[in-house]
């Protein structure tokens, strides 16, 4: 919530925004045309602020999710490529969030890997939540778009576990021949989907400096074979193979949600020339997603709209007609009294009146 210094405090106009997205980084303050600067490392480090002083004490352990999409560009931006997966030249934002709390948007160019970048996020992130809660247990979630070795030796060396989707390959499968040749006998008695889960210790030929703990899905469908493997710092006593994969590895599918919650709050706005700009305008959009998941937590906790997407809060609480008029010392606002959803609102306005401001 505001605190009380802020106000009564002028907003910024379009014109004083424009200037912020387009003043060079590192511009003196005595350029002639320096009108306003932002500082990156600052936005980033108050992702972290925020979501540390929404716990009233350090949970025992949080999990890290991480993930790349594409940001469709349509112009001649700076940094953009075509990207042969989602075959249209785009954007290929980093984004990290510990369940329903951003922590990073990062703005990246497409012509790298998606993990390009992660560690060093990871690095700086995990650093400042160590300093708030020194005993949590951190994990880090992602798809097989980052198992590389970089950023499991890293998560290894600093004491972070990790979960991970691994890339199938000829030696891989040939680990689960038999628990395949099982599932497709359970498939071919049952008409059903079946599916045998198996552990093992695996390392790469080349790139991997260690053997590690790989758990596999060797899963048969109508369509024939689909396996699938993941490789893991975390002991098999307390997470055995199978509730690993369907309950802590397949929860990271919510962070799809939230990524689509980012695009309802204009993150693919990204159509200004530079790379800089455009990482700005997505900040903004990470703000937005910010003050709006602030605002379900506290506003809407024991509503209908408690789990809504952000989307939905905006058409059924923000979209409201009203009737303006303007006189010389009032300005009036005249809210429809056949709203649909009028208790609600009122109910909703309560609890965030209830609040306490922090100063």
């Amino acid at each position: 919530m505001a605190g009380k210094r802020d106000l009564g405090e002028p907003l910024a106009g379009k014109s004083t925004l424009n200037r912020l997205e387009l003043t060079p980084a590192g511009s003196p303050a005595a350029e002639r045309y320096n009108k306003i600067a932002y500082s990156p490392e600052a936005i980033d480090e108050l992702l972290v602020t925020l979501f540390l002083e929404s716990h009233r004490k350090a949970p025992r352990s949080i999990v890290l999710d991480l993930d790349a999409t594409d940001t469709p560009l349509h112009g001649k931006q700076e940094a953009r490529f075509f990207h042969g997966y989602y075959n249209h030249y785009c954007y290929l934002p980093l984004y990290i969030f510990c369940g329903e709390f951003l922590l990073c948007a990062r703005l990246r160019s497409s012509n790298i890997d998606a993990a390009s970048g992660s560690v060093e996020e990871l690095q700086r992130m995990v650093q400042q939540i160590r300093v708030a809660w020194p005993q949590v247990r951190i994990l880090v979630r992602g798809d097989s778009g980052f198992c590389r070795e970089e950023l499991m030796a890293w998560c290894e060396g600093a004491g972070v576990d990790y979960l991970l989707g691994l890339a199938k390959n000829d030696r891989l499968k040939g680990e689960i021949k038999l628990q395949m040749a099982q599932a497709q006998a359970l498939y071919q008695q049952s008409g059903k989907p079946a599916r045998i889960f198996h552990e093992f210790h695996y390392q790469t030929r080349s790139s991997w400096k260690q053997v590690r703990r790989v758990v596999a899905k060797a899963e048969y469908l109508e369509k024939g074979e689909n396996p699938r493997f993941l490789v893991t710092s975390l002991a098999a006593q307390p997470w055995p193979a199978q509730p690993l994969y369907e309950e802590h590895y397949c929860a990271r599918g919510e962070m799809e949600n939230r990524i689509k919650e980012q695009l309802s709050l204009f993150s693919d706005r990204t159509s200004t020339a530079y790379l800089r700009s455009n990482q700005l305008r997505l900040y903004f959009s990470s703000m937005a997603y910010v003050l709006m998941q602030m605002f379900r937590r506290l506003g809407l906790q024991g509503t209908e709209l408690a789990t809504a997407q952000c989307a939905t809060i905006r058409l059924k609480l923000f979209k409201i007609g009203a009737l303006i008029r303007i006189t010389v010392r009032k300005v009036w606002i005249a809210l429809s009294s056949g709203c649909p959803y009028a208790g609600l609102f009122c109910r909703i306005h309560a609890q965030l009146a209830a609040l306490p401001l922090r100063c």
